[in-house]
């Protein structure tokens, strides 16, 4: 089921309003890195062995990718998808540029 995603634009700001399931899942998942973060901290403080703190800032880095994963997703979902359905195409080239950039 796609969730609707209402997104308001002006000259000053931006803002995409979120349901309410999916502000609680992006939130899920910030606060298991967060968590994360400071599993890896503590590692630090704690002269943990290399090796193990690499696999837990992988598991940070893994995570940070689903995120912007669901975060893309529901961007072209909503945002892209509704502007498309609009006639306005500048949406797409945002996101194109915005994939640019993160594919450097």
């Amino acid at each position: 089921m796609t969730e609707k995603i209402t997104t308001t634009s002006c000259e000053c700001c931006r803002h995409t309003e979120r349901t309410e399931r999916e502000r609680k899942r992006l939130m899920t998942r910030l606060k298991t890195m967060e968590g994360q973060i400071r599993g890896i901290e503590r590692l630090v403080e704690n002269d943990a062995y290399c090796p193990d703190i690499v696999m837990q800032v992988s598991a940070v880095s893994n995570a940070l990718n689903s995120f912007n994963k669901l975060l893309l997703a529901a961007h072209i979902r909503g945002c892209v998808a509704e502007d498309i359905r609009e006639g306005k195409e500048d949406k797409v080239d945002e996101l194109c540029a915005m994939l640019e950039k993160l594919m450097k």
